[in-house]
């Protein structure tokens, strides 16, 4: 199957209100956890996950965080216009400097109710002394808008600003508005590097108490960081895939995280939620752009060329991870910061991952093609498993740890 003619609509499912998690559970790693492998089913709950993985794995986890990226402006008049903050629209080299840029920046956003907007700037108090937000809109683009925001006192930095004053961006299907809970239980507790306006939700479960079971038996973690976009939500509208652009998302991987991924070819690698999946095959592909094309001093991954002239190389695995550490020591960098528009559909072969830790995902998503190329059909046994015995979906929901079907 090329990926490029799949029918959105032979992946649905119906998914009823009650199935979605509107709240976290008290307690991370109880969630009910389903095991899938070699066409099998069974049911466990997080803090047991360790008992399904063997020794010596490598779990890759995604450390982004997630910035309170929702802000609310009430005009004089009454009416509230709504920012969702997006992505930087500026050139980067690293998200961190953005986040502590001070006094002004601009970035890409959604507006609810931007036809109240007529003109001037949107002014917004900070909670502290003299504190004032101000948001300026610049630009109109076709699928969103371009926001100057400025502040006062101009020595705060953007990531403290949305701290003060922003909320944390639930997902539109959890129709409730954000509390208290949410600042904390929205992110993993291994959160490091702001970024995110949605969580990476597989690492929602994560404990100390599993990391301490999973050190026991010799399992590694390693971590990389892609920062997961609102795209992330987009409904497929295109009656096939070839019609429907995917989202691009920021990565930003170590050298000493390459390494570890390479020196852990000979194991289980897991993948622990479907961003770092992404990022973890990108890796691949990004050093398959590196050992043909050498010269190159940008690397990055569009939607398609993955199924097209990359796969055509057929470069082995680790000649490409190699590869690609050889790119970054020969252009002297420490680190990989590039963006991913990989779209990962049945048909896809996967390279690095071998298994998948992620929650239950929306129906005709780019999320559910993810889960149905690395399990085929038995995606649809999965999701009727779920639904028949009470797992809870979505961000908030239960989750799964399914082995890629052609490893």
């Amino acid at each position: 199957m090329n990926p490029k003619d799949i029918s959105i609509s032979d992946f649905t499912y119906h998914l009823p209100d009650d199935k979605i998690a509107l709240h976290p559970l008290q307690q991370r790693d109880a969630s009910k956890l389903l095991v899938y492998k070699n066409g099998l089913i069974k049911e466990d709950r997080y803090e047991n996950i360790h008992q399904y993985l063997p020794e010596n794995s490598l779990l890759v986890f995604n450390n982004t965080k997630v910035i309170q990226a929702r802000l609310l402006f009430t005009k004089a008049t009454g009416g509230v216009i709504e920012i969702f903050c997006l992505e930087p629209y500026e050139a980067i080299n690293e998200y961190a400097s953005i986040m502590n840029k001070k006094e002004k920046v601009r970035w890409k956003c959604m507006i609810g109710g931007a036809s109240k907007w007529k003109e001037g700037p949107l002014k917004k108090e900070l909670g502290i002394e003299n504190g004032e937000l101000r948001a300026t809109l610049i630009e109109k683009l076709p699928d969103a808008y371009v926001v100057e925001f400025s502040w006062l006192p101009a020595g705060l930095s953007f990531a403290e600003v949305l701290d003060q004053c922003g909320d944390i961006p639930l997902p539109p299907y959890i129709k409730r508005k954000p509390a208290d809970e949410d600042k904390d239980r929205y992110q993993t507790i291994y959160a490091a590097h702001d970024g995110s306006v949605a969580a990476p939700t597989a690492g929602l479960h994560f404990t100390e108490n599993i990391f301490k079971k999973l050190e026991e038996k010799n399992i590694q973690k390693d971590f990389v960081t892609l920062h997961v976009g609102a795209g992330t939500f987009k409904p497929v509208k295109a009656a096939t895939m070839q019609q429907h652009e995917m989202h691009a998302e920021w990565i930003d991987v170590n050298i000493s995280t390459i390494e570890n991924i390479f020196a852990s070819l000979d194991h289980m690698i897991v993948a622990v939620g479907t961003t770092s999946l992404r990022t973890l095959e990108s890796l691949y592909w990004l050093g398959v752009k590196a050992k043909l094309h050498a010269a190159l001093t940008q690397l990055y991954i569009s939607q398609w060329e993955v199924y097209d002239d990359l796969a055509a190389a057929a470069v082995p695995v680790k000649e490409a991870l190699a590869a690609l550490l050889q790119w970054l020591e020969k252009n002297n960098l420490d680190r990989l910061f590039t963006h991913t528009q990989i779209l990962i559909a049945p048909g896809y072969q996967f390279k690095i991952a071998d298994a998948l830790i992620t929650n239950f995902h929306q129906p005709q998503s780019t999320l559910l093609l993810l889960v149905a190329a690395a399990i085929g059909s038995n995606w649809k046994k999965v999701y009727d498993y779920a639904l028949e015995n009470d797992f809870r979906f979505l961000s908030y929901g239960d989750g799964s740890l399914l082995f890629i079907n052609n490893q």
